[in-house]
């Protein structure tokens, strides 16, 4: 008898169990939630942060890695290209703002078109926003480059797109609406939970435009690492960059240089 509910209660405590599975993954997201908190406090990290949060819910949901190491990891290295592009979708997204406050206030039948192409712009503002941090983190590209692509991929992606806006505008809407219970959960694990499930849709993305079942990260090609920490041949990376040319080509734009920047370089 004893002996039956020692086994029990060893499969019940196993790492491999789903429910100890499910509680481990969920720690992780608050902690990396709280990361994300801390590392945005200065305002103009907050891009290194959500590169950084991005770049390890990916690893998480990979389970590669671990979250802490992952996190600063690509903070430290995404930190000045991703602050830019920080800083350019803030500077953006003000002026979206005051043009669409201003057209609503001002009324009128003369005031509607123009109305209606700043809300059309604020959700091509807030698609391509969506994406670009995500980008950033698996990818190397000049900063025009990840803006055009952040552009570019929600619209061959429109499920996920579709499914990550409704996420947006709904947690939006009772965080606006609601008792400050929800601002609590949202803040204090929300924006984790949210970028795991983001993690989900951007891999299922990203996996178009790199070599199947290979992760991106190992690969020079997409990252920037030593050359003899990748288990890869040249002819197998060549192929890499004559499958990504070919579906970027569909795209009318052009692959990366293979190489990409260096270590903690700015590129525009």
């Amino acid at each position: 008898m004893f002996y039956a509910a020692g086994i029990v209660m060893k499969g019940l405590f196993s790492p491999d169990n789903v429910v100890v599975r499910f509680f481990v993954k969920l720690g992780y997201c608050w902690w990396l939630n709280t990361l994300w908190l801390v590392t945005s406090l200065p305002v103009f990290t907050i891009g290194a942060s959500t590169t950084a949060l991005c770049y390890a819910m990916m690893k998480l949901h990979r389970g590669e890695g671990y979250p802490t190491r992952n996190f600063f990891h690509s903070f430290r290295e995404n930190f000045g290209q991703a602050t830019v592009l920080w800083l350019l979708y803030l500077a953006v997204g003000v002026l979206l703002a005051l043009d669409l406050v201003y057209w609503n206030r001002r009324g009128g039948g003369r005031a509607n078109l123009p109305w209606a192409v700043s809300f059309a712009l604020c959700i091509l503002y807030g698609i391509s926003l969506s994406y670009v941090f995500a980008i950033q983190a698996k990818f190397v590209n000049p900063v025009r480059k990840t803006i055009l692509y952040s552009i570019l991929l929600p619209y061959r992606s429109l499920k996920e797109t579709i499914l990550m806006a409704v996420i947006i505008g709904s947690v939006l809407y009772f965080n606006l609406t609601t008792v400050f219970a929800v601002n609590f959960f949202t803040i204090s694990i929300g924006i984790g939970l949210i970028a795991y499930v983001f993690a989900v849709y951007y891999i299922n993305i990203f996996r178009k435009y790199i070599p199947e079942e290979r992760d991106l990260d190992e690969v020079r090609l997409f990252r920037q690492v030593p050359a003899q920490d990748v288990s890869v041949s040249d002819r197998e990376k060549e192929q890499a960059l004559e499958e990504l040319g070919q579906d970027l080509d569909r795209m009318n734009i052009s692959p990366r240089d293979p190489e990409g920047p260096k270590q903690d370089e700015t590129v525009y």
